[in-house]
């Protein structure tokens, strides 16, 4: 017994035992960190699309000074626009993530809850956020700024709906996303639609973007839609073209948002996910 005891572990005190714990604390969130390729790529997303935005206006501003004085409130329509396609896609993440938290989603799809009124559902919560935290800061506008979203004109309505349209569909998107992975992707709610925003031309034009990443910013509906905004402030005219581009790639991002999250409920349905969402 005494032997037993002396060749017992000399149990640590003071500093070396808040530095111990302190280094069991590190270890399990490195644990947590490396075990995840979400958070991983969330470490190097944010300073990588800040770098690339930035830069990009940085390019702009250098090279067309004179551009913007033609178009007096470029910067807060591209921003406040942004807002609306930013809000939309969150707002549709965050109606499913307060089920997840809540662990409700197993009760709602056990009940008469169908997946396409899940969808309206999520897309109704979203638009009404959108409505509450755009409108809010286009009329703070005014008063700080002088500045009123309103000058876009009609314009203003096809742009608003072509960009909800994009934004719920890349809701729908990351919502897939998260049935089927969980909560380890949830930070992808806040940051999927970021990897767009340097390529989408919100503060200049996409010409400023190098050769061979133009071709790639012309697929998405947002880069069509701040193209014409800046073609209605600084010509006047409606851009039927971009309009119609906009809308025509928006169907191709609801097809395929309408298939990708009917796709993950039935599975999450079928492998027992929904029990263990919010964990």
């Amino acid at each position: 017994m005494e032997a037993a005891l002396s060749e017992a572990p000399e149990r640590l005190t003071g500093t070396a035992a808040s530095l111990q714990r302190i280094q069991a604390l590190v270890l399990r969130h490195l644990c947590l960190l490396f075990s995840s390729w979400a958070r991983l790529v969330e470490i190097v997303y944010w300073p990588t699309m800040q770098m690339l935005l930035w830069g990009f206006i940085t390019v702009f501003l250098t090279t067309r000074t004179d551009w913007l004085a033609q178009a007096a409130g470029t910067l807060l329509s591209g921003l406040l626009l942004w807002e609306v396609l930013y809000r939309s896609q969150l707002g549709v993440n965050l109606a499913l993530l307060e089920e997840i938290w809540a662990r409700n989603l197993a009760t709602l799809f056990v009940s008469p809850l169908r997946p396409w009124e899940m969808i309206a559902a999520m897309l109704t919560v979203a638009g009404i956020r959108v409505a509450i935290g755009t409108g809010a800061a286009a009329a703070l506008a005014w008063p700080l700024y002088h500045y009123d979203i309103f000058t876009l004109g009609w314009s203003l309505l096809p742009f608003l709906a072509a960009l909800m349209i994009m934004g719920w569909s890349i809701g729908l998107m990351v919502a897939s996303l998260l049935l089927r992975v969980g909560l380890g992707a949830e930070g992808l709610a806040w940051a999927a639609i970021f990897v767009l925003q340097p390529i989408s031309g919100i503060y200049y034009p996409i010409e400023v973007l190098p050769g061979w990443l133009q071709p790639v910013a012309w697929v998405l509906p947002s880069a069509h839609i701040f193209e014409g905004m800046r073609q209605v402030l600084i010509d006047g005219t409606i851009p039927w073209r971009h309009l119609a581009w906009a809308f025509a790639l928006d169907g191709v991002l609801v097809v395929m948002a309408a298939v990708a999250f009917t796709r993950a409920t039935r599975a999450a349905r079928r492998d027992g996910r929904l029990l263990a969402s919010g964990e």
